[in-house]
């Protein structure tokens, strides 16, 4: 299942993916952890030195190849040079998945041991010195939202995606790629306040928003998120000793999270649980598609020269259980095929 976090700058988003990405590893769950924040810190986060973080190989400096692995013999697809951030798979293509080894894993991710707990870590990458000024930091961000639109993620598999601040998720069909978001909320009206916005420019797309109070100090705290958030309130956080250790370094044993913050950390994992167990599997392509098709039209077509709608497989949905790449390439069974409903998405807004 694929999960986001997001929450306005300093809210403690990355801390808390952190925190769950620790916890998914001591059940022993495969994860799939991907820093897509512009200020990279998970890997930090998860106990990496300063300079082992600054090492992390960057998916958008992998792009090319990322490209040309994923097109694998898919007919619809002329070159990897036709491909964009959202180019959906299709039979023929290769798919990823949370286990297994593949060039994409051993060209952008390292793996980290946590208590001894392997996890694999992607990072989208920060700006370079040739950036500056002329680059969009989402230039970089379509290099993860191309794998995860050729993901097939299964139950009890996680990927775990920092995203960037605030509402620029929004700036692409990424947003939809996850089965819950859970979104980190400080007890202050500018901590509600992306929440709104968030709320707000997800509703038509069927995204499961899950708010989560962090920093929280009191039953006065929790009473002001009730109030303000409602329903989608899931758990709150208060202060931690354990993380206070490991912002210096220090961290002890993961079991020795306070019993409390262990408890609002499985209730994230069964929140994500129950969103996946409700994925439909066609919608879930369908968005992919619109998505693909909305930005073919306003800037793919004219970049690569090609009409870039003739890459959508109108027979193709991706589902958990499709073998990888070759299955696809005589054509699809019939439980592979479904005729496309008509589509019911609103463009989406741009970020404030």
């Amino acid at each position: 299942m694929k999960i986001a976090f997001v929450g306005k700058g300093g809210s403690g988003k990355t801390t808390l993916s952190s925190l769950f990405i620790r916890h998914l590893a001591a059940n022993e769950a495969p994860v799939v952890a991907v820093d897509a924040d512009i200020n990279q810190h998970l890997g930090a986060a998860l106990g990496l030195a300063e300079d082992e973080a600054a090492a992390l190989p960057a998916l958008g400096a992998h792009l090319p190849l990322i490209k040309d692995y994923l097109r694998g013999s898919n007919p619809r697809i002329a070159s990897a040079d036709a491909m964009i951030k959202t180019t959906p798979p299709g039979r023929g293509s290769r798919l990823l998945r949370v286990t297994g080894d593949n060039p994409v894993y051993e060209a952008c991710a390292r793996t980290v041991l946590l208590d001894g707990e392997p996890v694999r870590l992607m990072a989208t990458g920060p700006f370079t010195e040739a950036d500056l000024g002329v680059a969009c930091y989402h230039s970089k961000v379509g290099a993860v939202e191309l794998c995860l639109n050729h993901l097939v993620d299964g139950p009890d598999e996680y990927v775990v995606v920092d995203m960037t601040a605030g509402s620029d998720s929004f700036a692409s069909g990424m947003f939809t790629r996850f089965d819950v978001t859970f979104l980190v909320a400080e007890p202050t009206r500018k901590g509600v306040s992306v929440y709104r916005q968030y709320k707000e420019y997800a509703r038509d797309f069927g995204v499961a928003l899950k708010v989560v109070g962090n920093k929280v100090q009191g039953p006065e705290d929790i009473e002001f998120l009730q109030d303000e958030v409602g329903e989608d309130l899931l758990v709150t956080v208060g202060h931690s000793d354990w993380v206070r250790a490991m912002e210096k370094g220090r961290p002890a044993s993961f079991e020795l999270l306070e019993a409390t913050n262990r408890f609002a950390l499985q209730a994230l994992q069964d929140a994500a649980d129950d969103s996946y167990a409700h994925r439909d599997w066609v919608r879930y392509t369908e968005q992919m598609v619109s998505f693909h098709l909305k930005n073919a039209e306003s800037w793919g077509n004219a970049k690569t020269g090609a009409d870039l709608a003739e890459q959508v497989d109108p027979g193709f949905v991706l589902r958990e259980g499709l073998e990888a790449p070759d299955a696809f390439d005589g054509g699809a069974g019939a439980e592979d095929v479904v005729s496309p409903r008509p589509q019911s998405l609103r463009p989406a807004p741009q970020p404030a």
